[in-house]
């Protein structure tokens, strides 16, 4: 059985107050914080890079930011991540020719490594060897880099089907997902939730991390029994 594992998307939040809010987010039971790297190339948006990384974990030295780098050529910025503090560096599949060795150079930096895979990718294309080798895997329930999308519950048979393979693995959830959509997430497996807005946007935080956590925790308890 995995634990939950709730990682706030920072995209959602005040950037003028990165750091406050992050801390207000570690207050409030938050393991992960979620952080969004585009580069304009994978995905039309841009967002943050290693500076701002670096900023926040300046202010808060023991924050577990886990990198979700929606990037063209994943390779290329595993040193400025790592430098920067990044905890777990979670590429895209269709961004790379060769994971394993990505992997192997994410691992190289003390990172924890990630596969994540878009909405019309299949979960097969996480290899067995992909996936016992990689720390989490991340199934994206929108598309990346767009935003304001509706959760796309077609993808959660992927989070079951991997859940299946590997039930000891650290499985993540990304795009629309929130109070309402969190029981499929859970039941089909998925143990790290990503929520932007249903957490940041909330008149009480605090309780919204609090029901993901309890929904996460009682689905693995049925899954274990299963």
């Amino acid at each position: 059985m995995v634990k939950a594992i709730i990682s706030p998307s920072v995209l959602a939040s005040d950037f003028g107050q990165l750091t406050a809010e992050c801390q207000r987010m570690i207050k409030g039971g938050a393991e992960w914080l979620h952080m969004d790297v585009m580069d304009g190339h994978f995905v039309p948006n841009i967002t943050m890079g290693a500076p701002i990384l670096t900023c926040v974990h300046k202010g808060i030295p023991d924050i577990f930011m886990d990198c979700h780098m929606m990037v063209a050529q994943p390779e290329k910025w595993v040193n400025d991540i790592a430098d920067a503090g990044g905890a777990l560096y979670c590429f895209h599949i269709e961004a790379t020719s060769d994971p394993l060795s990505l992997i192997t150079a994410i691992h190289a930096r003390n990172m924890k490594a990630g596969v994540a895979i878009s909405p019309d990718t299949p979960s097969n294309a996480i290899t067995d060897e992909i996936g016992e080798k990689a720390d989490m895997l991340l199934v994206m329930t929108v598309y990346p880099g767009r935003g304001g999308q509706k959760f796309l519950e077609r993808c959660v048979p992927k989070v079951a089907e991997l859940r299946s393979r590997f039930p000891e693995k650290d499985i993540e959830v990304d795009g629309g997902v929130g109070p309402k959509t969190i029981d499929v997430c859970a039941d089909a497996g998925s143990n790290v939730i990503v929520a932007g807005t249903a957490i940041f946007n909330a008149p009480n935080a605090e309780e919204v991390i609090q029901l993901l956590k309890d929904t996460v925790n009682t689905a693995q308890v049925k899954l274990a029994v299963k």
